[in-house]
Parts: structure tokens; sequence; C-alpha cells
């Protein structure tokens, strides 16, 4: 087990990503330190304490981005720090007070714990390409999207696009940070992630799916960048265990228009009441490429996303979420 002896950090551990994260750690013999907003809430830690290596090697905390210096005792003694929390979700009241300020400050606040500690070599920072594709730039299937592309804050501001804000925000500010102070920094930055939930409550990403298999009469005009969650997390192990990880990563499985989720679906579920028809009649949102070079010299390999989506419906129904 290569991270057996070896202390790392995790942020917003009870998050779906994060959930993921923690477990493959545990699993490689990693002891991990990890934030949740509330130790005492069951709900947000009981997956987390059953997965196996926890009662050994799992110790929670209680962190919140907001507080500065809140995770100084979380950061000590750790080799690496992922930093996975940040609020996820589209229909905000307070674009500034719900999103972007806990994307923004958080970060700040756990890059500026990890600067009082020097066993701490490297920071793995999971962004989102919200924070790569959002900027005006034309999208078309002879397009390739790669990790030198940065989403545009006043182009998100004036769009009314808050999630993307406030990932671009958060990243843009990691990057002048650490390249200020020195430090080593990775940033993963995947697309809409889908897959098995080991948590019990439902995220964002999932929703989409769930929305497709619930009974509704029309499917989205929208084009998905979607990606497995095992690969995500898989990715952040990789970012840590690679020596020669540096830079951005676009995780990106596959590109699809909603009408081939809807007809994967119909093929995997037949039983199952899918939407036939578009939610409105304009032309389909153009697809295009994501590169996947950088990914691959990082030693990943995505799985598939028939497997992805099947996963992704047996878990809510077995979560009883439809």
């Amino acid at each position: 087990m290569s991270g057996e002896g070896k202390v790392v950090c995790v942020t917003g551990a009870s998050g779906y990503i994060a959930s993921w994260l923690v477990k493959l750690l545990l699993q490689r013999g990693y002891t991990v330190k990890a934030s949740v907003r509330d130790p005492n809430d069951a709900k947000k830690t009981q997956h987390l304490l059953a997965l196996d290596g926890a009662k050994e090697r799992l110790k929670l905390f209680k962190a919140n981005l907001l507080d500065e210096g809140s995770f100084d005792p979380i950061v000590e003694e750790c080799e690496c720090v992922f930093h996975t929390a940040s609020p996820f979700y589209f229909n905000v009241t307070d674009p500034q007070v719900e999103l972007v300020d806990p994307a923004v400050k958080g970060t700040l606040n756990v890059l500026r714990s990890c600067m009082k500690v020097p066993s701490i070599k490297r920071v793995v920072i999971t962004s989102s390409m919200a924070a790569v594709v959002f900027n005006g730039r034309t999208l078309a299937p002879d397009v390739v999207v790669d990790e030198t592309w940065f989403s545009d804050a006043e182009f998100c501001e004036k769009s009314k696009l808050w999630y993307m804000l406030s990932k671009t925000l958060a990243e843009e500010l990691a990057w002048k940070f650490t390249k200020e102070v020195g430090f080593d920094m990775v940033s993963l930055n995947p697309g809409l992630v889908i897959g098995p939930l080991l948590q019990p409550t439902l995220n964002t990403s999932a929703e989409s799916i769930l929305n497709l298999v619930k009974g509704s009469e029309k499917y989205p005009n929208t084009t998905y960048r979607w990606v497995d969650v095992r690969d995500v997390a898989y990715a952040h192990i990789c970012a840590l265990e690679n020596p020669s990880a540096s830079g951005r990563y676009c995780l990106v499985g596959a590109v699809v228009h909603s009408s081939e989720v809807v007809a994967t679906l119909h093929g995997l579920f037949p039983d199952l009441k899918i939407p036939q028809e578009c939610a409105d009649d304009k032309p389909p949102m153009p697809k295009y490429q994501v590169s996947k070079q950088r990914v691959e010299a990082l030693g990943i390999k995505y799985t598939p996303l028939e497997v992805s989506i099947k996963d992704t419906v047996e878990s809510l129904k077995e979560k009883k979420f439809f």
C-alpha cells in the first residue's frame, strides 16, 4: 500500500467526489484527516466512518470555509492537502454569499493554513470545467478544449453564470497565491461528475441523471461534459503520487448531447419512463472535444459513459431517490 505511514488532508470530505477520494486513500493505506461542517451530523459522516480502514485511519474535524485558521489543525503533519470543498448548485438567491465567498475565501483560507506546515509537499485543488470553457469562445465539433483555456470572470458575471464565476475566481486566486509563494499546486478540472453515490444525499451532478429517469416528459437541449466519479477520485491520487504531475488537468470522459444520454438510458432501462422529446426545437447545442493528452500521461483511463450512466441509475435506485 503506497500510502502506508503517510498523512493527507481532504476538505469537504462528505461531498460526492471527496467521499470517493477518502475511500481510495484509505484503501491505499493513507491516514486521512478530513474536514466536515459538523462531525456530529450522522447523515454527513456515517458513510465515511463505515469505509474500510476508517476506524484506524480516518480522523474527522470540524471546519468552516469562511473561518480563517479553522483548517490549521487539520493540515498539520500532512504531506498533501486535497481541497475539494466548494458549494455546487445552480439555484441561488445571493450568489456572492452562497457560492463566490465560500469558493474564493475558502480556497484562500485553506492555502494560508497550508503555508504554515513545512511537511506539505503539494496541494491538489478540485476545480471544474466551469473554470475552463465559459469565455465566449465558439464551441464546435472541430474545436479541442485543453488546459490552456480559462473561463472569463467578466463573461460569467454578465451571463449570470454564478457557479462558473465562483470556480473561475477560486482557481485564479489559487494559481496567483501559490505562484507568489512558490508552492506546488495541481488543479483538477472535472466536467459534470456521475457514477455511484457513497453519500446518502443527492448531489447536483447526479441529479441531472435522476431528472431523466423520474418520468420527465422532455429532455433538455444541453451538451454535457461527463466524467465518472471514480476516475475523478483516482485522478486526485495520481496528482499526489506522480511526482511529475503539474499544472491543470481537464477531466472529461465524453462530451455528448442529452439526446444521446436518453438513447443510452432507453437501451439500458427499457422499463423506465425516459423522455422522448427535446424541451425546445432549437438546433442541438454543439458538441466539441476535450483534450485527453495530459490526463492520459497522468495515468487515467476513463470509464465508458454507458457504464457510468448504468451505475448512476442503479445507485440512485438503491438509495431510493426514485
